[in-house]
């Protein structure tokens, strides 16, 4: 059996690109006859400045969401990650084996450090470190897939390099594993600067729809979002028409369609972003319906993420017991 791992980090609320990017993925992902741990991994979220209640607040809305999109805990396990201390005792193994230059050329780390730096915020360590915190969350299970968003390649690169050198210097302890991106939508991006990411962190501006916006305020923002000039009709493109081709891949990702036979299909912007819509309505209503029921009933989440705590902590403690010995330390 396969073991996949992924997981989401509570900064914001969960967006269309998280869903179609990442958790429709894993829905799909549990249905295979594999072993698979998706985590709500609340210790990334304190590498930037935070209000400690929304932190907690978020976590336990991005485990409801998961688990109202479709994850079952009969077929895999679901829990938070400061919950095992598996993750951060490896953690610290995994720093004395990652070099600080390639963690300085993580294109995440030089992004979110510029734009600290432009509103005079300090740049915390952790967030320098996180990527390698990232690499022992997927190592600690020996996972071999990493269904994740493009955005996460590099970090798994990193986690796969950290993987061979600890293996090589130490002895075979680490599964080395692989990451896997859906066809399309793999990265969804802003509906008003669509050559950036939509990303759940930013403000809740036009150009990010919300799983669990409310249907209209899905289709404003649709019907909104910036296309492209250009006379020659519809037309998919990523380097030139980037507003268009992201509503193509969002449509394409909706359907299970080709956003290239899609754009055939349309002579002007307006009926393709009606369709978008009404696409994207559709999509989330299940999800924001079922999102609504397990609100109401607290315990029963609370009661999910205990139990597959309890599950993650049994199958990684062995693993990073034996990256200690490997290592060099004594055991207690």
């Amino acid at each position: 059996m396969t073991r996949i791992f992924s997981g989401v980090k509570p900064t914001g609320h969960l967006t269309l690109g998280n869903y179609l990017g990442a958790v429709r993925q894993w829905v799909a992902a549990e249905q295979r006859p594999d072993e698979a741990l998706f985590c709500v991994v609340d210790l990334h979220a304190l590498t930037v400045e935070h209000d400690p209640a929304r932190v907690r607040r978020l976590s336990r809305q991005a485990a409801t969401l998961l688990l109202a999109a479709g994850l079952t805990p009969e077929k895999c396990t679901l829990f938070v990650q400061s919950h095992v201390d598996e993750h951060a005792r490896l953690s610290y193994l995994l720093e004395c084996t990652a070099s600080d230059g390639e963690l300085r050329r993580m294109v995440q780390y030089k992004e979110k450090t510029a734009k600290a730096q432009a509103s005079g915020e300090g740049v915390r360590l952790s967030l320098l470190t996180y990527p390698v915190l990232m690499a022992a969350d997927i190592l600690a299970y020996r996972t071999e897939e990493v269904p994740v968003g493009e955005d996460q390649r590099q970090h798994v690169e990193l986690t796969r390099d950290l993987a061979v050198r600890f293996n090589q210097r130490y002895g075979h302890t680490f599964t080395v594993p692989r990451a896997t991106h859906p066809v399309v939508a793999a990265r969804v991006m802003d509906l008003q600067d669509p050559t950036s990411k939509m990303g759940k962190s930013g403000d809740a501006g036009p150009g990010v729809v919300f799983i669990l916006d409310e249907p209209e305020a899905v289709r404003k923002k649709l019907m909104r979002a910036v296309t492209d000039s250009g006379d020659d009709g519809v037309v998919y493109d990523r380097a030139e028409r980037p507003g268009v081709a992201n509503l193509l891949d969002i449509l394409a990702a909706c359907t299970g369609s080709e956003p290239e036979k899609l754009a055939d299909g349309y002579s002007g912007y307006g009926a393709l972003k009606r369709d978008v819509a009404d696409a994207v309505v559709e999509l989330l209503r299940p999800v924001r319906v079922r999102h609504a029921e397990l609100a109401a009933d607290p315990g029963t989440v609370q009661a999910v993420l205990r139990e597959g705590a309890g599950r993650a902590r049994a199958m990684a403690r062995p693993v990073v017991d034996e990256a200690y010995r490997a290592i060099g330390l004594l055991e207690p």
